[in-house]
């Protein structure tokens, strides 16, 4: 599939796929996309809870359904050494993008963090299938396979469910994938995503999911935020 890189209403850019007219982020804005829906509703919602708990924890493990451009993985790598939270993060994607692509991203500069600019390229170029400690609070997995093929089960406190729309891939937003999510979170694990339908609300709650409406990011009314077990 033919892809090029565009630039999104707050100045960062992403990746469209031409013939489906879909990109891997907002055009309203993929960092404030990303902000809004991965960091504020689901990172930050659970540092909240991870930071009010009585066991002394501060580690989370963070699974992301389509790791793309590499954007969720970033935002978490700074809001890991921001908070001193170690995370292990599992990035799952079928289709890597390309070096090329990759240096054509500015999401350092955007953020005003130029100097993490070598991080963000590390973390595209590290093998695949093996854990890579980038820093201090930030571990980094990247697995390439489809979504349907996860297995983990009780691994995770927080799935980023960023798969391309139901429009353009339905498959990915049913019943049985949602099951293999439910699967892999602990209890009273989290998944947020930027999607909003009905069909999708309806699917989570069928495997067991308590789902809740948020508001949603620039350009869109609603998100969605599914809770395991509370």
């Amino acid at each position: 599939m033919q892809r090029k890189i565009i630039t999104t209403a707050d100045g960062s850019k992403t990746i469209q796929i031409e013939e489906w007219n879909e990109q891997y982020h907002s055009i309203h804005g993929a960092i404030q996309e990303a902000n809004h829906v991965y960091i504020k509703h689901g990172l930050l919602f659970c540092f909240d809870r991870l930071n009010s708990s009585n066991d002394g924890s501060q580690k989370m493990s963070v699974l992301e359904i389509g790791f793309g451009t590499g954007l969720n993985a970033f935002l978490t790598l700074l809001q890991a050494d921001e908070h001193n939270i170690d995370i292990h993060y599992t990035g799952v994607e079928a289709f890597p993008i390309s070096a090329d692509e990759m240096a054509d991203l500015n999401y350092a500069e955007e953020l005003h963090v130029p100097e993490k600019t070598s991080l963000f390229e590390e973390m595209h170029h590290i093998p695949w299938e093996i854990d890579q400690r980038l820093t201090s609070y930030y571990t980094l997995q990247k697995q390439q396979k489809l979504f349907k093929d996860i297995t983990d089960k009780e691994q995770f406190d927080l799935i980023y469910f960023d798969a391309f729309g139901a429009r353009v891939q339905p498959e990915l937003w049913t019943e049985s994938i949602f099951e293999i999510m439910f699967a892999a979170l602990k209890t009273n694990g989290v998944l947020v995503t930027y999607a909003a339908k009905g069909s999708v609300r309806r699917a989570m709650q069928a495997v067991g999911f308590n789902v809740e409406k948020l508001p949603g990011p620039p350009g869109k009314r609603e998100m969605l935020r599914a809770r395991k077990g509370f």
